[in-house]
This record gives structure tokens, sequence and C-alpha cells, in this order.
């Protein structure tokens, strides 16, 4: 398996275009320079829109897909980080102001926290969070639809982000694309329930490799 850190991401490079386009080029750079398609390619949340349109665009470096948590039509930010803490004297510290913004448990969050020279922060930057969710914004249901490669369709009935009748309709509506959806799971599928969420994957793989 290898995790690709897109532009603004992670230890990637900053950059100045967060629009869809950049962030798929981007991965079909990175798979065509490793010379490793067609893949099995999994994106989470704005990973998921910039897997299925990867797919739609590239058509050739994409085996199979598995999207979790990723609607065909995104109408507003998920989350609005500006006023967030750059830099805490602890880690602690980061974690309390980050939860001051009304986020109950920044554990996600800390999972990129590092000690800069000046203190604790994220690697993430948050103007370019809040220009690529802005970019996510619209009706992707074209591209959705655009690929024919096997899908697997991850779905928290709990997610504030993805309605379970979106979710329903999308995989009504693609071909080869098998909806499974996870009662009590919200937005973060794979940490609400790991477990289960393993099973799902593996047996898509399963079926992959038997057809």
């Amino acid at each position: 398996m290898i995790v690709l850190d897109q532009r603004s991401h992670g230890r990637s490079e900053r950059g100045n275009d967060h629009s869809r386009s950049a962030y798929v080029e981007d991965a079909a750079a990175f798979i065509q320079t490793l010379d490793l398609g067609p893949l099995i390619v999994l994106g989470h949340s704005m990973g998921g829109v910039n897997a299925y349109q990867l797919a739609a665009r590239h058509p050739d470096l994409v085996r199979a897909l598995v999207i979790e948590e990723a609607g065909a039509v995104v109408r507003e930010p998920v989350l609005d980080v500006r006023g967030w803490p750059r830099r805490t004297t602890t880690i602690d510290g980061l974690r309390a102001a980050i939860e001051a913004h009304g986020i109950p448990d920044a554990s996600y969050f800390l999972d990129s926290a590092v000690e800069y020279d000046d203190g604790w922060g994220l690697l993430c930057d948050y103007d370019a969070m809040m220009a690529s969710q802005y970019a996510l914004l619209g009706d992707w249901w074209s591209d959705w639809l655009a690929s024919t490669c096997p899908a697997l369709l991850l779905h928290g009935q709990d997610s504030a982000v993805l309605t379970t009748e979106l979710a329903r309709e999308m995989a009504a509506q693609r071909p080869l694309t098998e909806l499974r959806e996870f009662p009590g799971c919200g937005h973060f599928v794979h940490d609400d329930d790991p477990e289960e969420f393993a099973r799902a994957v593996a047996g898509f793989l399963a079926g992959l490799e038997r057809s």
C-alpha cells in the first residue's frame, strides 16, 4: 500500500493551485512516474472525490475504486479552520486550542501534529485547506458516473457529510458499484469501526481477485 500526501497535505510541498484538476493531475503524475498503474485507489472524503475523478479522467490508471464518505455532490465546506492556532507551546495546548473551536475530540488532527522550532502545530496549511474545501464544492455527478471500473462505496449512516439518500443514489446510478453502510458510524468510518471497515475492503478486494 502506498499513501500519497497530496499538495499542501502532510509533508508534501505547498502549492498555490488547489483546484480539482490540480489534485487529480498530481495523483496521475504520481502513478505514472512510478509506473504503477492500473491501481486499486482508495480515498476518504476529499480524497474520495480525488479518486473517482482520477478514474474518470485517467481510466487507464485505475483498476478499481474504494470510496469512503465522498459524495457526488458537495454543498459546503466540512470544517472551518480559520482561527485555529498555528503554534502552541505544547501538544496538549494544541489539542485544547483545537477543541475550543467546537471539535469534540482533536485526536484525528493530532495525528499530523509536529514540533517546529517555534512550538507545536499541524502539518497542513490552514489557508490551503480552506481553498481546497471551497474548490471541492460542486456537482460532480458526471465524474462519478464517467468511470466503469468496479467500486466500493463506504458510508457511515451518522455522517454529517454524506447523506444516506445520496449514497444510495450514487450506488444505484453507477454500474458495478457496491454500497456498504455502517450503522453508528460517522464521517470517519475507518476510525469508528476499523474492524468492519477492514472486512468490507478485504471482501471487495477478494471479489476482484476472483473475477
